[in-house]
């Protein structure tokens, strides 16, 4: 519950909702291209096939979750009471995707790996 502090109007909130909604859609269609672009790195040599489908399964899986974790953002700010609750919610969301992101390098680098 607010208190105190700004509210934010309904109007803005359902707008936010459906363009949301409207972005998660459109990501899904990008995915759906994106799996169907990785699976065309078949073509290649067998070497290459291999070190191109683990690096390509990594990246795509990797945009996957680093856009899930952006629509739960999106999520909890439209749930915000307050300045504060944004501010946290996006303090926590920066310090996760840090690691993440960290993570996600590390693994591309030893050549799409997943350990």
């Amino acid at each position: 519950m607010a208190t105190g502090g700004y509210e934010i109007p309904n109007e803005m909130r359902d707008f936010a909702e459906k363009s949301v909604e409207q972005a998660r859609k459109a990501f899904d269609s990008f995915m759906d291209a994106a799996h169907k672009a990785a699976s065309t790195v078949e073509t290649q040599t067998e070497t290459a096939q291999k070190n191109a489908r683990g690096a390509a399964s990594a990246a795509v899986s990797f945009a996957e979750a680093n856009v899930a974790a952006s629509f739960e953002l999106a999520e909890k700010l439209l749930k915000a009471k307050s300045l504060e609750e944004v501010v946290a919610i996006q303090t926590e969301f920066a310090k996760a995707q840090a690691s993440t992101l960290s993570r996600q390098v590390d693994e591309l680098t030893r050549g799409g790996s997943r350990g």
